[in-house]
């Protein structure tokens, strides 16, 4: 039969499909079965390869690491780069934009083409960019690749197309922006300085030209020396030498004065008229001492002077506190008039910008906000008020406030569900901020015709929970919700933080959300869960907690004669998981030898709370310590509203509790679950001590023998918590909670309450959950290594037996079921499929009081590696969506004329009367395999082996098209997609290789053809695998560019212009291009064309820099024409000399003839 079996699994494995005819590959009973009748599975699949596409929609969040800040003051639109080669171009909300550099280099500076949609880009692998922002998709136009230099400094002087480049060497080099090629013209650090300088000036780190005269060009060397050079005549108008290192320079707009910013913390103050010394010298923040010298005081990294028309000049700097405050945050200080405000900041700050009225920088400055870029946040000063208030960042960038811990994602959400969240949400909002309108509107964002309400939930280490309103790729919070304030704070040196060294003991592990019922559940770290309500009413409330011991006991031993006649659940008598109920215990419980026994983790808050409205706390299930042993991380949960019942797992065993009764209806070890249809030949377990666990990984398959072998491995004490058989259970008393049992026989030395469980995942599938919360990149990169081994969908020889996920639905207990009932399926560890039968109440009063009682396990489903989901289709092959009730609020006022029943919504698996008894099929997905089965028969129609080179680490039956399809994504990057039921590969694309665990806990699919996941600790990326949705993307996104007129010049007065130089004089061309200084070296600088595309420079070539772009793109498509021009002008030249001839012989012919010979 072994044999028979495994050449039926690999006719069944050999083809995507199976073929219909073919036995099954799995029955409940571990035999073939006969195969259905094409009547049975007769769906109609409508889904094709054509469908779908991948590709990136929008990234929310704070830019990871950011570098550099840009600001276009006509366009009003923001740019952000980052170390990764990242750029956030932002806007009004709804327009937000990301580039990202195909190098990867950090982005150094970023330089606008004001008001021309066009954005130059320094990154630290030498190269400059030019992007294209006229389209929807900003997209590279030329890059230039210097060779032998390193860019330090950029400077793009307003409406010029020649822009500046400082080098580490000291040199000044100039590009033309519309061909982005290098001018011959060159200012040599060594022609800069006088030649009696006997030291390196340093790189250039400021580039400015003169308000006053565009001609001359300030330049700003590390090492203190500043030139302004005079382009014209090509020497240095004056040269200044100073003793402390320049960060930054700032023009008074006059032209006539400029700031400096130093390394000691000063700011001097130079005048054009004297550059012998400078006009004044300021230490802001340097007081004196006793003994009469200055405090010595940090760097004054950048600082900007502006000019305002109704009151006093703006000088506004980072930096430059004193050494001696030890543990000062970072501050922006700004300084107008005599009044010193220090704005403190809770990170470093990487940059700033202060936004004028005016885009030219020789008029009155007129500063009006401040943007300021730290390392983890953006923040907006508005300065047009005395008190200096913030603007409220319309942009979500508190994502990361607490790291990101778990994801959901929720498509087609009741419509009705966000005006609530939000009007809860909003009731708790800060206040403060300025009353002024955000500055940053520029762009233009409309909403989309494909637009469905979205919600995403992120769950992050210190127990919070948002909500987020993602519709029409947009992200807004919604409400956000406080998990820790359910418990007390833990005291310095107790709980589970003290215990296991644990930072956040709050930190959310998954969530559980049903929006018809407004029911939310939250899984913590510290194995606790916590279900909520949803009220628009604040209410008293005493929270009640369920305890559950959910442990195995070491010293039974399983045989396969104990187990072969016995009914699922056994006698009592042997050890099995208990469940306790309203704190048996107190905390300070100890077993007699000192080791923590019969206690949670955390402590519930014991008295009546105020709850305010929105989701309140209904129940806290915790896991007890066991002898020492802390719980196990929870791996597994679901829950369902119409049956009032929330079951969990974890690498111990299963639990169900009924949560309108606050009860625990079931507390059962994973080896129970299977009683008579145990798939599996258990032998004699004999536990060892002081063995090290075993690294070797043997792959999951139907072959019996491998099995038998690595179920009878003895489990050693430094394996997943120090001690793993599985013993028999006992039957629950229905719906009560048990007496926990004393501990009989002798046990096992175990480790003490100090060391850690060992938390090594039993597989792929709880791999992200199993391991702690980390803060760090390196931890999760590593912890990910240690998981996986070289077979990567392999199991941890000494492991148990996880419950890695659950799912309640309608469906057949037994082959003999003529209805569907309410059931639960349970996925394991290793790849079985439990189908467990529950029978619940259906009277309002009876559901109340009467017990749900649990049946003896039904089908048993084998596959290749950990199961990771549950799908059940009706015989059309629509998918049955899970019974909810609708959401009443229970705190709502009575109303005697409407009936607080529960209403339940159920949908059959079938839409027609007639065909509710042929069935439904459960389409069941592990790190390996797909396999779908026709209930209640338990054949299995199709499967399809996914992957056999790595592993599955997501996987959803969703819904697009009016269809339904089963969506992967693979540890290696891919995102598959199999149609439904015949599971038929449509797309198979390597997207994103899996470097950190990151992407692993928070990548989700939802409906309409949608996922996301953490690109970075602070940022959300969105992504569609829908065809249709990749062609109505342009429609979605906003624009950068919108036309606009540029702001003209004030009348500077004829005598401002007649002693103002002869700034409207100057011509760069005359002085740059290629007539008058040549061409530059070809080894110093490598130009590279963008892949923009020829739509793109059109589009970018439209405005006053482009003209010259865009006679050469008009050239290139008149080719042909300008060709055949070219032919007809050589012909009619040769007519032309062809007639010449012809006319001088005839001339010549008849000069001397007279006229009476004609």
């Amino acid at each position: 039969m072994k044999k028979f079996r495994k050449v039926l699994d690999g006719l069944t494995t050999s083809s995507p499909g199976g073929t219909m005819g073919s036995p099954s590959c799995g029955s409940a009973a571990g035999t073939p079965t006969a195969a259905p009748t094409p009547k049975e599975i007769d769906v109609q699949e409508t889904l094709v390869s054509e469908n779908f596409q991948l590709c990136k929609t929008v990234r929310h969040g704070f830019p990871y690491q950011p570098t550099s800040l840009a600001f276009d003051p006509v366009q009003k639109i923001l740019a952000i780069g980052s170390r990764s080669g990242g750029v956030r171009i932002l806007g009004r909300p709804g327009v937000d934009c990301y580039c990202q550099h195909e190098s990867g280099a950090a982005v150094l500076q970023l330089q606008f083409l004001i008001n021309e949609g066009a954005l130059v880009t320094a990154c630290a692998d030498d190269t400059l960019h030019l992007w294209n922002l006229r389209q929807r998709r900003p997209a590279v136009l030329h890059s230039l690749k210097f060779n032998r230099e390193r860019i330090t400094f950029c400077h793009l002087p307003f409406q010029s197309k020649w822009l500046y480049v400082g080098t580490e060497r000291g040199n000044t080099h100039i590009v033309n922006i519309e061909s982005f090629i290098l001018s011959g013209y060159v200012i040599m650090w060594n022609k800069a300085i006088e030649l009696s300088t006997k030291t390196h000036p340093g790189p250039v780190v400021h580039l400015s030209d003169s308000p006053k005269d565009e001609g001359k060009l300030l330049i700003g060397f590390e090492g203190g020396t500043i030139v302004q050079w005079d382009l014209r005549a090509k020497k240095a108008d004056f040269r200044i030498y100073y003793d402390e290192a320049i960060h930054s320079v700032s023009w008074h707009h006059e032209g006539k004065q400029f700031m400096c910013s130093h390394s000691d913390g000063s700011l001097t103050l130079w005048t054009l008229r004297n550059t012998t010394k400078p006009f004044q010298v300021t230490f802001p923040h340097g007081k004196i001492q006793k003994d009469g010298r200055k405090e010595s005081c940090k760097p004054i990294l950048k600082v900007e002077y502006k000019t305002s028309r109704s009151s006093e000049p703006f000088v506004i700097f980072s930096g430059g506190l004193s050494y001696d405050k030890a543990g000062r945050r970072p501050a922006l200080t700004i300084m107008h008039g005599k009044a010193i405000t220090v704005l403190e900041m809770d990170y470093p700050i990487v940059e700033f910008m202060v936004l004028c009225e005016t885009p030219y920088n020789n008029e009155v400055q007129d500063p009006y906000a401040v943007v300021v870029l730290l390392e983890k946040d953006l923040i907006v000063v508005d300065l047009t008020q005395s008190n200096f208030p913030v603007f409220e960042n319309p942009y979500p960038m508190d994502i990361h406030e607490s790291p990101v811990t778990c994801t959901a994602y929720f498509a087609d959400c009741p419509p009705d569900i966000i005006p609530i969240l939000y009007s809860i949400g909003a009731k708790n909002k800060k206040t403060g901020y300025s009353h002024k309108e955000w500055p940053i509107g520029g762009g233009t964002w409309t909403l989309g015709s494909h637009t469905y309400p979205e919600i995403i939930i992120t769950g992050h280490a210190d127990g919070s929970i948002k909500f987020w309103d993602a519709s029409a790729f947009t992200l807004q919070m919604l409400y956000k919700l406080k998990t820790s304030k359910v418990f007390e704070k833990p005291k310095p040196g107790e709980g589970r933080a003290a215990e296991l060294g644990e930072e956040d003991p709050f930190a959310v592990q998954m969530v559980s959300w049903c929006p018809h019922s407004r029911i939310f559940c939250v899984v913590g770290i510290s194995a606790h869960i916590i279900l909520y309500r949803f009220s628009k009413y604040d209410a008293n409330t005493q929270i009640v907690s369920l305890e559950v011991r959910l442990q195995c006991e070491p010293e039974d031993i399983i045989t396969p004669s104990e187990n072969e006649n016995n009914p699922c659940f056994s006698e009592p008598g042997s050890h099995s998981p208990q469940p306790h109920h309203q704190h048996p215990l107190s905390p300070g419980s100890r077993t007699p030898d000192g080791a923590k026994d019969s206690i949670p983790c955390l402590k519930v808050k014991d008295k009546m709370v105020r709850v305010p409205p929105g989701y309140q706390s209904d129940l806290v299930i915790q896991l007890l310590w066991v002898d020492g042993e802390p719980p196990q991380q929870i791996t597994s949960l679901d829950l369902n509203s119409a049956y009032g019942l929330l079951a969990f797992g974890n690498c111990n065993g299963l639990a169900v509790v009924d949560y309108l009764q606050k009860t625990v209806i079931l507390c059962i070890s994973t080896l129970d679950l299977y009683g008579a249809t145990d798939p599996y030949q258990r032998l004699t377990r004999s536990p060892r001590r002081n063995r090290q666990s075993t690294s070797g990984l043997t792959e999951l398959t139907d072959n019996q023998q491998s099995i038998d072998m690595e179920r009878s491995k003895s489990p050693t004490s430094d394996h997943v918590n120090g001690h793993c058989t599985s013993p028999t259970s006992q039957p629950c008393s229905a719906g009560k909670p048990r007496i926990p049992m004393g501990p009989e026989g002798p046990r096992l030395t175990r480790r003490g309450p100090g060391r850690p469980p060992f938390r090594k995942a039993q597989s792929a599938a709880c791999m992200e959950i199993s391991l702690p919360v980390s803060h760090t990149e390196e931890s999760r990169e590593n912890s990910f290594s240690r998981s996986r081994s070289s077979s990567v969908s392999s199991i941890d020889r000494d492991t148990k037996e996880a419950i890695t996920t659950l799912q309640f639905g309608e469906s057949y207990g037994r082959k003999s079921d003529a209805l569907p009932t309410p059931c639960l399926w349970v996925g394991t560890s290793l790849g079985v499929g439990i189908l467990i039968p529950l029978s619940i109440p259906t009277d309002h009063e009876e559901r109340m009081e009467d017990p749900v009682t649990v049946g003896p396990s039904g089908a048993v489903q084998m596959l290749k590696g950990s199961v990771l989901r549950f799908g059940f289709l009706d015989c059309n092959g629509a998918l049955i969506q899970s019974p909810y009730e609708v959401w009443r609020d229970l705190n709502a006022p009575e109303d005697p004329d409407r009936t607080r029943r529960r209403k339940l919504v159920h949908f059959s698996p079938s839409s027609s009367q007639d065909a509710f008894g042929e069935g439904h099929l459960a389409v069941v997905c592990s790190e390996r395999q797909a396999k779908v089965f026709l209930m209640p028969s338990q054949s299995c129609l199709f499967v399809h082996n996914i992957t056999e080179s790595s592993f599955v680490l997501r996987a959803d039956v969703v819904s697009l098209c009016n269809s339904v399809c089963l969506a992967c994504f693979c540890a290696n990057g891919h995102v598959m997609t199999l149609s439904l039921p015949s599971l038929r590969p449509l797309m198979d694309v390597n997207y994103l290789p899996l470097t950190d665990m990151r992407i692993a806990r928070t990548f989700c699919f939802t409906n309409e053809g949608q996922a996301l996941y953490l690109s970075s600790p602070t940022e959300i990326q969105r992504i569609t695998y829908s065809q249709e949705m990749c062609d109505n993307l342009q429609e979605m996104l906003g624009e950068l560019f919108t036309p606009i007129e540029t702001p003209e010049a004030q009348n500077r007065g004829f005598l401002k212009g007649f002693f103002g130089g002869n700034a409207h004089t100057f011509d760069r061309e005359e002085l740059f291009g290629e007539a008058a200084a040549g061409k530059a070296s070809r080894s110093l600088a490598q130009h590279i064309p963008g892949q923009g595309g020829v739509e793109g420079m059109k589009v970018a070539a439209s405005g006053a820099v482009g003209e010259l772009a865009r006679a050469r793109i008009a050239l290139d498509e008149r080719g042909q024409r300008l060709g055949e021009l070219e032919e007809r002008t050589a012909l009619m030249m040769t007519s032309a000399e062809t007639f010449s001839k012809h006319a001088h012989e005839l001339m010549l012919k008849c000069k001397d003839k007279k006229w009476y010979q004609f």
